[in-house]
C-alpha cells in the first residue's frame, strides 16, 4: 500500500483482540501487514482468514500470519499488542523484525517501558521494575525506537480467528517521548485514518497515557474481583466510589511526575456508560478463560511510580494486595515484574 508514494511494512505482535482488530483492519484497507499469533487463534487464521464482526460491518481477511517473526524480515512498523507481561519474553524472538529504521509502537495496557526516556528531570531514563523487571526491553527494543500508542477499542477473541468489537467508533493516541511531530508518526497515523481508525497524534502522549491508566486501574483488577462489567459495576453507587477513588489516585501519580494530566473522571464514567456498559475488561475476559491476568504492568507499575514519587495511593495499594492474591489462588498470576 502507498500513500503519498511512501510504503510501509507492518508487524502486528500479538494478534488478539486490539491487535487482531487493527490487522483486520488494515488488512481490509489494502495495507502491508504481518501478524504474529500462536496456538488455535493461529491455526484459525491461517485456514479461514482472520474475522471482524463489528457494529456495522462484517468481514474477513487474509494478512500474512505466523509464529515465526524471522519469517518476515526487518519491518517499518511494529505494533506491540501483547498483555503487557508477555512482552519481554518476545524480545529475542523479535529481534528479526527490527531494522535500523524500524518503530515499535507500544499499544498495549499500563505504564509504557520507555515511559522516563528522554524525560528531564531526576528520574530521566529511569526502568520500571513491574514493567520491565531485567530491562529486556529497554536494551532489546532500545527506547530511541519507541513511540506511544494508546487505544480505545472494546474487543475480544470470541473464538479462534474471530475478533468481536462492540465499540461504535474507534480511538487510537500515538505520540513521539520528546512530543514532537515526526515523520514516523505522520505516516503511522496516515495508515491508520485510512484504515478507518481515528487517529492522533498527540504531543504531550505521557499526559494521555495516565488518562488511560485512569480507567485500566479502576475497571480491569475491580472487575476480575467482582466478576461484573464495567456497566454493573458504575450501576452501584458503593461501587462507582471505589472507581472514582481509584481514578483519583492514579492522577495525583502522573500529576507528581509532571505529566498533568486532566481531571477526565466525570467524562470518562459518562463515556463508559454510553458506549461500552456491557464491555467485559481484558482482565476479566483474561479469568473467565483461565488465562494470566495483567496486574503488575498496570496497577502494581501505578503502585510503584506512587511509592517513587511519595503520593499516598491506599485504594490502588489494596486492590493490588487482593487481586494478586486472587490470581495466584488460581494459578492465574504471571511471574514476570511479580515484587
Amino acid at each position: 500500500m502507498s500513500i503519498n508514494n511512501e510504503k510501509a511494512s507492518i508487524a502486528i505482535y500479538g494478534a488478539g483482540a486490539i491487535g487482531g482488530h487493527l490487522g483486520a483492519m488494515l488488512s481490509k484497507a489494502g495495507f502491508e501487514v504481518s501478524l504474529i499469533a500462536r496456538g488455535d487463534h493461529l491455526k484459525a487464521i491461517e485456514q479461514n482468514g482472520l474475522r471482524l464482526i463489528a457494529k456495522d460491518q462484517d468481514f474477513i481477511t487474509r494478512p500474512r500470519v505466523t509464529s515465526n517473526p524471522s519469517e518476515l524480515g526487518p519491518q517499518d512498523y511494529v505494533i506491540m499488542s501483547l498483555k503487557s507481561y508477555q512482552a519481554p519474553d518476545v524480545v529475542e524472538q523479535m529481534q528479526p523484525l527490527l531494522g535500523e529504521n524500524t518503530t515499535v509502537a507500544t499499544a498495549m495496557n499500563g505504564i509504557p517501558w520507555w515511559y522516563f526516556y528522554g524525560l528531564p528531570g531526576q528520574w530521566e531514563n529511569h526502568k520500571i521494575k513491574s514493567v520491565d523487571p531485567e530491562g529486556k526491553q529497554w536494551d532489546g527494543i532500545r527506547p530511541e525506537r519507541a513511540i506511544g500508542c494508546i487505544t480505545y477499542v472494546a474487543s475480544e477473541v470470541v473464538e479462534p480467528g474471530i475478533v468481536k468489537t462492540i465499540s461504535p467508533s474507534y480511538q487510537y493516541q500515538i505520540g513521539e517521548p520528546d512530543g514532537s511531530v515526526s515523520p514516523r508518526c505522520k505516516l503511522l497515523q496516515r495508515m491508520v485514518v485510512a484504515a478507518g481508525i481515528n487517529c492522533d497524534i498527540k504531543p504531550n502522549i505521557r499526559r494521555d497515557i495516565w488518562v488511560k491508566v485512569m480507567g485500566n486501574v479502576a475497571y480491569n483488577p475491580t472487575s476480575a474481583l467482582t466478576m461484573a462489567h464495567t456497566g454493573a459495576m458504575l450501576d452501584d453507587p458503593s461501587m462507582e466510589q471505589v472507581l472514582r477513588q481509584l481514578m483519583t489516585e492514579v492522577l495525583a501519580v502522573g500529576k507528581a511526575l509532571g505529566a498533568n494530566p486532566e481531571d477526565k473522571i466525570d467524562a470518562r464514567l459518562k463515556t463508559t456508560r454510553e458506549r461500552a456498559a456491557a464491555h467485559k475488561t481484558s482482565m476479566l475476559q483474561d479469568l473467565e478463560r483461565g488465562r494470566p491476568l495483567e496486574i503488575m504492568p498496570i496497577i502494581g507499575a501505578t503502585s510503584e511510580l506512587a511509592r517513587l514519587v511519595r503520593v499516598p495511593t491506599p485504594t490502588i495499594d489494596t486492590v493490588l494486595a487482593i487481586v494478586k492474591l486472587r490470581a495466584k489462588m488460581t494459578g492465574q498470576l504471571p511471574s514476570t515484574g511479580i515484587r
